[in-house]
């Protein structure tokens, strides 16, 4: 019998390739209030058929292999592409996703006069009315990949009808369609209890502590611009528990949907943005924020672990992103075999070039022409050995020196909170028993460059393939060219600094580890700085300055050694009185003047007082620009345009260190609310870490949950909403075509989120941009003083 099934599963598979469209299905609808007088209507339409990778059975003089498409290799079978081959070995076929249609008449659905609204216990409405006007967004939730160029989106279509009257609390409402393209929709309006998707708080929720707790009220309505709302609603927590008030507030404007909120004159939401404080409450339990004759957010908890718990499902986005392990039960219910380990037969090559001179780094000669050229013209037939580990970037499976910034931050968390960070537990694979967690985290990032590592103490800019990922390949499986990057100064210097800052953090841990990462250190940096002294480039680029600068501080603090201190004190930005922490394409040393300036003793004083100028200017500018924004996010840098990632990650690494310096409430208070917008404060209700909150991406740039059909791991920190003035080269948009309403350039950047795959401004991420920063910064939240 056996045998007999696994044919006719074979057969439907064969079949499933022939079809790449299936039977429609009924649309989803959600309806409710986003003002007193208008009526959204949520519709979600069609869906995708997820293809699954099966045995390529090829078929004599039917079959050819199209490989003008590197890397893909397509399968042709009688002039169809029916998908690609996957493996080493070729012997698997991955062919393309299906697509579920649902019908639905737009044009009709934004006609008025085909909508009546009606009531037995509304006497304005006893009447069947008709909405004044019907405005519309529409937007895809998902992709389908029908064909080597050919896809088809899941779509939600939110309509909003502006009622003749305002809704009355507590009675019944029926809303019909005269063509009957969506069944009568019956509702009661409650405005204490059902779901509005204009009032907007954190997922996460809030420590009793926490000197800001604020939600917002807002709606953009597409072709209808954005809500006009009371200058001064009225407000509830509802404790969910009980059902009753616990807090009454009044809200207030935030910024209105044409006040400028930041250097670029910019408006980012297009609609006006009213926020509600409730700062004052500390209570702990569950709650809705709840907006009078309008609705209330999802429920939340205020608790003293809420960060704690964040900070959990955050960090160990890391571990389900380690290259050379299995992933799997008990540690994580996301399952992935053991990928890019040598043992399972993976060659990397030596690429006689470095990742410094790679556009995948900082492009130093400027002589690459895409992120592959020059890595893939150095390539050699000399294997490196022990080449594994570390964490796979994104979607895609390269791993590099930059990465060591996730040890860098881990390290940084543990050494300014010892005690809170042994006690907290990760549930992670053993790696270095006996060390707390967020260490052998932290290790687990250095330890694949302590492995590059030559005998003369060079370290390689770490491993990268050909080419980016293949159709329907998952990172065990991969067939292409992978190739180790040759040793440079800048991964030297990072790794040396990261590695030293190990070795001091482990001194009273463990003293032989600590002892070899030194050693590892030294070495390191040796030849870093030998290689400084040869190097022929016309100008070396600010980051390697940076690495190098830190790097002697992180040796000083470790081995004492004045030369270290006189090389940092040559190299520092901060010999100039009036410097920020960063300058644009000059330097970046906000680690380096962190670190120094919690050193005990050895520091120069004149160096000290520029660093706290700095620091004390820099955050003055990041308060004042979170001020400016009517969510209350901020940048780094005033100027920086807004994009992967500065919205969904809380720019609040440096508020954070200041607040840790100098205990100032300002400071901490900015930086929760620069963590609320990806915490799902935001238009969209939606948490930017997938596992955290009601509301998350679904479908996130990674290749292996996505050929494997698993829904996403935990932890994954996405870019977010992105400028739509900084998207008009997206081949993804272009695809999309009209899906997208109204047109691109009319979206508010807030609310431009498109949760499909393969969008990489939106949906990818990167473990050391994204992932870490985000843990960082919720991790101090959960561990900071519960006292100013």
């Amino acid at each position: 019998m056996l045998p007999l099934i696994k044919h006719l599963r074979r057969l439907v598979a064969l079949l499933c390739l022939v079809s790449p469209l299936s039977s429609q299905a009924a649309p989803a609808l959600f309806i409710s209030p986003v003002a007193a007088d208008v009526l959204a209507i949520r519709v979600q339409l069609g869906q995708r058929i997820a293809a699954e990778q099966q045995t390529y059975v090829p078929l004599a003089q039917r079959d050819r292999i199209d490989l003008k498409s590197e890397p893909h290799r397509w399968v042709v079978r009688d002039r169809t592409v029916i998908g690609a081959l996957v493996g080493r070995n070729e012997n698997l076929l991955y062919p393309f996703d299906r697509f579920q249609t649902a019908s639905f008449d737009l044009t009709a659905a934004s006609r008025a006069a085909d909508y009546s609204i009606s009531s037995t216990d509304d006497p304005v409405y006893q009447t069947p009315r008709q909405p004044r006007a019907v405005h519309r967004k529409s937007r895809p939730t998902d992709m389908a990949h029908t064909g080597p160029w050919s896809f088809a989106w899941p779509m939600e279509h939110n309509l909003y009808l502006q009622l003749p009257f305002p809704l009355k609390e507590g009675a019944h409402y029926q809303v019909a369609h005269r063509q009957s393209i969506f069944p009568n929709q019956a509702f009661e309006h409650q405005p204490n209890r059902q779901i509005s998707e204009a009032v907007h708080v954190s997922q996460i929720g809030f420590r009793p502590d926490d000197p800001i707790k604020v939600g917002f009220l807002s709606t953009w309505k597409g072709d209808g611009a954005g809500q006009a709302y009371p200058g001064h609603p009225t407000f509830q927590l509802i404790d969910q528990e009980r059902n009753t008030a616990a807090f009454r507030g009044t809200g207030r404007l935030s910024r209105n949907a044409r006040e400028a909120e930041d250097n670029a004159g910019r408006n980012y939401n297009l609609s006006d943005v009213l926020m509600l404080d409730f700062s004052s409450f500390r209570q702990p339990g569950r709650y809705r924020l709840c907006v009078e004759q309008i609705g209330c957010s999802a429920d939340f908890r205020i608790a003293p672990n809420v960060w704690q718990e964040a900070f959990y499902t955050s960090v160990r986005g890391l571990l389900h992103q380690r290259s050379g392990i299995a992933l799997g039960p008990p540690y994580t219910r996301y399952q992935r075999p053991r990928n890019m380990h040598p043992d399972d037969g993976l060659r990397v090559y030596h690429s006689n070039t470095p990742l410094l001179d790679s556009m995948n780094g900082l492009n130093a000669r400027g002589e690459d022409k895409d992120n592959f050229y020059l890595l893939t013209r150095g390539r050699t037939e000399q294997l490196v050995p022990d080449a594994w580990g570390g964490y796979a970037d994104a979607g895609d499976w390269d791993r590099r020196a930059p990465h060591l910034r996730i040890s860098l931050l881990l390290l940084e968390l543990f050494e300014m909170f010892p005690k809170h960070f042994k006690t907290i537990k990760l549930d992670l694979p053993p790696t270095q028993p006996g060390l707390p967690d967020i260490l052998q985290e932290a290790l687990w990032g250095i330890d694949l460059f302590s492995r590059l590592q030559g005998p003369d103490g060079s370290v390689r800019g770490g491993i990268e393939s050909a080419a980016h990922t293949r159709h329907g390949e998952a990172s065990w499986q991969e067939s292409q060219l992978v190739m180790a990057y040759a040793p440079d100064m800048w991964s030297s210097f990072l790794y040396a600094g990261t590695a030293a800052r190990a070795a001091y953090v482990l001194n009273d841990l463990d003293r032989p580890l600590a002892a070899r990462y030194r050693g590892s250190a030294e070495a390191a940096m040796r030849w870093a700085e030998k290689a400084f002294a040869q190097h022929t480039y016309r100008k070396l680029p600010h980051p390697v300055l940076d690495a190098r600068n830190l790097a002697a501080l992180e040796l000083y603090r470790l081995t004492g050694q004045p030369r270290w201190h006189e090389l940092f004190i040559a190299t520092t930005a901060f010999r100039d009185a009036n410097q920020r922490l960063a300058k644009w394409q000059q330097h970046d040393q906000a680690d380096a003047s962190f670190l120094y300036l919690r050193l005990n003793k050895g520091a120069d004083t004149t160096i000290r007082r520029n660093m706290e100028a700095a620091w004390r200017a820099t955050i003055a500018d990041m308060i004042r620009q979170g001020e400016r924004t009517a969510f209350r996010w901020t940048k780094e840098n005033p100027d920086a345009w807004v994009g992967w990632g500065s919205l969904s990650v809380p720019q609040a690494v440096n508020l954070v260190r200041q607040h840790f310096l100098q205990g100032d409430e300002q400071s901490l208070s900015s930086a929760l609310h620069a963590a609320q917008f990806g915490a799902g404060a935001n238009p969209l209700n939606l948490s930017m870490t997938t596992g955290v909150g009601h509301h998350y991406p679904k479908n996130p740039l990674l290749r292996d949950n996505r050929v494997s059909n698993q829904t996403a791991p935990p932890g994954i920190t996405v870019n977010g909403p992105h400028d739509v003035k900084h998207m008009s080269d997206s081949w993804t948009l272009k695809v999309l075509g009209d899906q997208l309403y109204p047109p691109l350039a009319a979206w508010p950047t807030t609310e431009f989120y498109l949760d499909i795959y393969s969008f990489e401004p939106i949906t990818e991420f990167a473990t050391h941009t994204t992932i870490a920063p985000n843990a960082y910064v919720w991790g101090y939240f959960s561990a900071r003083s519960r006292t100013p």
